[in-house]
């Protein structure tokens, strides 16, 4: 191992020691409000009720007396509009099958495990072009994970999960298990791992190879519970759409607009529908905006992954070009960002590069990862709250927008950077692999 690789290293552990601390600290307090989504609606299929009918919820959420804590009828509501597709019950049974105490431990500890084994990977595929940069860029990155802790959000394992396979088809190394890491990230949240599936889908060779048996995968695993959910709740794609479209509503939890709160602290939304809602708080507006902007992009991405020869090397920046994309016309998160693990190699094979490129490389993913930090959000909404600025007016706009812009900014600007690079790289004056 090399000086330089070693430093690295450090680094990555500096930042996962930080992380095990700060999870440590916060898993005491955490009212795991994400993971009694998942949880609830599991031990109520388990009890052939229906998962997706509030009534039938919160019957089971009461009966272990859940809403007895502090944040019950918060907690409650939440638990009992359940948005997430029948394929998810095939990871989320298992821990249902638990009593509450020993289950949310168990996926608190997978959560944590899951996404430190995943960072070590994205900083060993950046490592052989510049370690230190990988080190630093993973371990800042591991540092900056407080919301998946606080409310035990899936997406800290479904990201984990979408990196372990990206790692495993670029390595050529225990391919069956990234097979099956993507199949069950697609299951969970297929709007976090769907995109990068299709780069391997578009990309064409071996890699389209792995994503038919991925897919393949996905369906064996997914059926069994899409079964199991309609012979117990046959109605459930109108309970589904129902709960879906009241998340989406007016000040609801998925509301991308003003009305939601939610876009405080480490909790912001980082898709262009908070943007645009900023200009104009309708539903038909800001959505056609963000897709308007969104499509060409995502055009682009795919006419230039068809055109191209697949390789590891133009793999790196294909996915570092979609995954910020991936985040901006739908509903995400900071939480989701997270995922933008998988840039890491891409600017590192730029950074590696020299000149201006790997210098504009370095820029955009360091403004991305700091705009996109837990850390940094949770320190600047305490800082404005002790302002106590008025909401109305200048002062109040202004400080909305500090609040709503940065992040899905950063993400659009990331996403033509590298969408840029991709297409020179892949273009005809590049006709062979990188």
């Amino acid at each position: 191992m090399t000086r330089m690789r070693l430093d690295g290293l450090y680094l990555f552990l500096l930042g996962s020691i930080l992380f095990l601390l700060l999870s440590a600290v916060l898993q005491n307090d955490s009212p795991a409000v994400d993971f009694r989504i998942m949880y609830y609606p599991a031990r109520c299929l388990l009890q052939h009720g229906d998962p997706y009918r509030e009534a039938e919820v919160l019957r089971v959420y009461r009966a272990e007396g859940a809403d007895r804590s502090a944040d019950g009828a918060q907690a409650a509501h939440i638990a009992a509009h359940y948005i997430y597709l029948p394929p998810a019950f095939s990871f989320t049974v298992p821990f249902a099958m638990l009593p509450w105490e020993p289950a949310y431990r168990l996926w608190m500890a997978l959560t944590v495990a899951s996404l430190i084994f995943a960072s070590f990977l994205a900083f060993n595929l950046g490592a052989d072009d510049a370690p230190v940069l990988s080190g630093a860029l993973t371990g800042f990155l591991l540092a900056n994970i407080q919301a998946i802790i606080i409310l035990g959000n899936p997406a800290g394992i479904v990201i984990s999960l979408c990196v372990v396979a990206v790692w495993c088809f670029l390595r050529e190394r225990f391919v069956p298990a990234g097979i099956l890491c993507l199949a069950l990230s697609l299951a969970l949240k297929p709007q976090d791992a769907g995109l990068v599936w299709l780069y391997f889908f578009l990309a064409g060779g071996v890699y389209r190879k792995r994503s038919l048996q991925t897919l393949l995968a996905a369906v064996a695993i997914s059926l069994p519970c899409v079964l199991w959910v309609w012979r117990v709740a046959p109605r459930w794609i109108e309970e589904w759409r129902s709960d879906a479209l009241t998340a989406l509503n007016l000040g609801g939890l998925a509301d991308p607009g003003l009305a939601q709160t939610g876009y405080h602290g480490p909790f912001i939304l980082v898709d262009l529908q908070a943007v645009f809602s900023f200009f104009r708080d309708q539903p038909r507006i800001y959505n056609s905006a963000a897709y308007i902007v969104c499509a060409p992009l995502l055009l682009v991405w795919a006419f230039v992954t068809l055109r191209s020869r697949p390789s590891p090397a133009r793999a790196r920046l294909a996915l570092a070009a979609i995954v910020p994309l991936s985040l901006l016309p739908v509903y995400h998160h900071l939480y989701d960002a997270k995922l933008l693990l998988l840039t890491v190699p891409a600017c590192a094979v730029l950074w590696a590069g020299g000149g201006l490129v790997g210098r504009l490389a370095l820029l955009v993913n360091a403004a991305a990862f700091v705009l996109t930090g837990d850390l940094l959000w949770s320190v600047f909404y305490a800082f404005i709250t002790t302002l106590r600025l008025p909401a109305a007016g200048l002062s109040g706009r202004m400080l909305t927008a500090a609040q709503l812009f940065p992040a899905p900014l950063i993400l659009l600007v990331m996403a033509i950077f590298y969408l840029w690079i991709y297409a020179r790289r892949c273009s005809a004056a590049h006709p062979q692999p990188l």
